[in-house]
């Protein structure tokens, strides 16, 4: 039953309507209600996503998932929140959301209030609408490194192992370890940045760069 709460949906019921704030940022790691988890929210290709980054009981599985082949995957770093798109004129993203009690998708909203609570919304084919409010417990999230170097990065990377290589002629072979981690690079400094995010004080972050999570990386492009 605790895995229904990650999306932070209630199918039934809902919370009086908050007014958001101006310019405010839903990306960074907040609290369900019940605290039983924290949800990584970050924009990840031009829209919104969220990922299961902390669990007050780890060990969690995706059981009630429709793909069999996902029935066994770990609740840590599963998808609840799906490409979000801001609305024209609002501090609103609306998208799709992950319930995992039942394995189902539904259309849902993201409304930051103020800068410490994120408001959760989500619909049942445009009804029996319901919802809660998280916390924030890290800060808001800058673009993922995945997105700033999509393009530039490959190219770049590939050609300074040339350049390497024309310069250091007598020694090829000691170049390219060098340049194999330069290219994998990227990843690695992602989860180091995020693992003092609040939440995961004195442990180092399983989850990182949820833009770099397989189940995100292979639908934000």
């Amino acid at each position: 039953m605790r895995l229904a709460l990650y999306t932070g949906i209630i199918l039934a019921g809902g919370y009086a309507c908050l007014t958001p704030a101006l310019a405010a940022d839903p990306t960074g790691d907040w609290r369900v209600a019940d605290g039983v988890a924290n949800i990584r929210v970050a924009q990840c290709n031009g829209s919104m996503w969220g990922a299961v980054s902390w669990e007050k009981k780890p060990g969690g599985r995706d059981e009630n998932n429709p793909d069999v082949s996902k029935k066994n995957r770990p609740t840590l770093g599963m998808p609840t929140l799906i490409d979000m798109k801001k609305k024209p004129g609002a501090d609103q993203w609306e998208g799709q959301v992950y319930n995992a009690q039942d394995g189902q998708t539904y259309s849902a909203t993201i409304t930051p209030v103020g800068t410490d609570q994120l408001e959760i919304k989500g619909c049942v084919m445009g009804f029996l609408c319901g919802g809660e409010t998280w916390t924030r417990v890290g800060p808001p999230i800058p673009l993922s490194p995945a997105n700033a170097m999509a393009k530039g990065a490959p190219k770049s990377t590939s050609a300074a192992p040339k350049a390497q290589g024309a310069q250091q002629g007598a020694q090829p072979a000691a170049q390219a370890p060098q340049a194999t981690t330069g290219a994998t690079a990227p990843a690695p400094a992602a989860k180091t940045a995020a693992a003092t995010k609040p939440g995961q004080k004195g442990a180092a972050d399983p989850v990182g760069d949820i833009c770099l999570l397989p189940d995100i990386a292979g639908l934000a492009h």
